[in-house]
């Protein structure tokens, strides 16, 4: 018996009532037939524990899921797919079963989505845009939102452009000027429900995520490291130089670089400093010296705490969500996932019950979809509801009973 869309089906209702004696049975029938059938039963029974059972796998578009994963796995190079196999096994089974599950969880739970569609919130919240202040040299501060596209101003030899595609461009008019330019400093602050890209005089690329801030210099001087300071979190695409190495100075840690991709989440609500490399090489360096420095390879993410480094495989998507305009969920608890949404939304975020924050969920939204469309998809599991009152979130543990 192969593992046809009725197995799999039936796989997902018996998981979801292990005490239903005829499930049972015929599950076990299916188990008993062949190796291949118990580990596949195995595999759907740890992803089914690992997504906290279907209540979350509403969240997943499903064609979208899987459109992904095909591009995923074509976009793999050969030592990465050779080293993930297992994973990639894995994860092919755990989107047919999440596209199945889904939908039983859908169908049997009808009366969940109709209480859900007679809710009214009080208010709602647009989602964040291309908003960013720059602070020139001498502390004039320029809304990016607000002023007209192309040049902005004339800065120690260079030309500041604003584009149409919400970009900052720094252009080097006057290369003489180095000497000056490489002690003044430029700041861009990107405020909650803001994010902007900005190219830096090197030529690099930076997109930065709402409530972060990139301070730089005007030239990055020979001789010696292209440094800039970063706060919240922000996306590079390095220029590529060998003899000038960029680093990445945080509150707790520099990431030095000679050209390559990498994502820095270093927000300080946030437990961990995690940097995540999807090309090149990327050496970080704890700045309290709780941890050796330590060089990372495509794929991995250092997570840096108090106690140290820890550095595991992970799937970049889902660190570059924010960036391809995404939020991305592997178990993630909902506490994590309403700092995100305080951030972009530019609201705040209250527990009215305790349990509500350890809640968690697999899947993934579009980040340009109002907060209130949001929200009712965390309903739909039946664990949560929420309360918008203006800027104010609260959350509540659903009561089942």
């Amino acid at each position: 018996m192969s593992a046809t869309p009725d197995i799999l089906e039936l796989i997902a209702k018996y998981l979801d009532d292990p005490n239903n004696a005829l499930y049972k049975s015929q599950v076990d029938i299916y188990r008993s037939q062949s190796s291949k059938n118990e580990a596949l039963f195995k595999e759907m029974e740890r992803i089914w524990l690992l997504s906290g059972k279907a209540a979350a796998l509403n969240l997943v578009d499903q064609n979208d899921a899987i459109a992904k994963f095909q591009l995923r796995i074509a976009n793999k190079n050969h030592r990465i797919a050779k080293k993930k196999s297992s994973f990639i096994r894995w994860a092919a089974a755990a989107v047919v079963f999440l596209a199945v599950a889904t939908s039983i969880y859908l169908f049997t739970n009808k009366d969940i989505l109709a209480n859900i569609g007679k809710r009214e919130y009080a208010s709602d919240a647009l989602p964040g845009g291309n908003k960013a202040i720059l602070v020139l040299a001498n502390g004039k501060r320029i809304s990016l939102t607000d002023v007209n596209n192309g040049d902005i101003v004339e800065e120690a030899g260079l030309s500041i452009t604003k584009t149409s595609d919400g970009q900052l461009v720094y252009t080097v008019k006057n290369s003489s000027s180095d000497s000056n330019q490489e002690q003044a400093f430029n700041t861009i602050e990107t405020p909650k429900g803001g994010m902007w890209q900005v190219k830096l005089p090197d030529g690099s690329a930076v997109w930065l995520n709402a409530a972060s801030s990139l301070t730089y210099p005007l030239a990055f001087s020979n001789g010696k490291n292209r440094m800039v300071e970063l706060k919240g979190e922000a996306y590079f695409e390095i220029a590529k130089d060998p003899l000038h190495p960029f680093v990445v100075k945080t509150s707790k840690q520099d990431v030095q670089v000679l050209g390559t991709h990498f994502n820095i989440n270093s927000y300080s609500d946030e437990m961990t400093v995690k940097t995540t490399l999807l090309e090149g090489s990327v050496l970080v360096s704890p700045s309290q010296g709780i941890a050796e420095p330590l060089v990372l390879k495509p794929g991995e993410q250092a997570v840096l705490t108090t106690a140290g480094i820890d550095v595991r495989e992970v799937d970049t998507d889902e660190a570059i969500d924010w960036k391809n305009g995404y939020f991305m969920f592997n178990n993630e608890k909902q506490e994590s996932i309403m700092r995100k949404i305080a951030r972009w939304y530019n609201v705040k975020v209250t527990y009215a019950d305790a349990e509500a924050r350890a809640v968690t969920y697999y899947g993934s939204i579009s980040r340009f979809e109002n907060v209130s469309k949001v929200l009712r998809k965390f309903e739909q599991t039946g664990e949560v509801r929420f309360e918008i009152n203006n800027d104010q979130i609260t959350v509540y543990k659903e009561d089942k009973d």
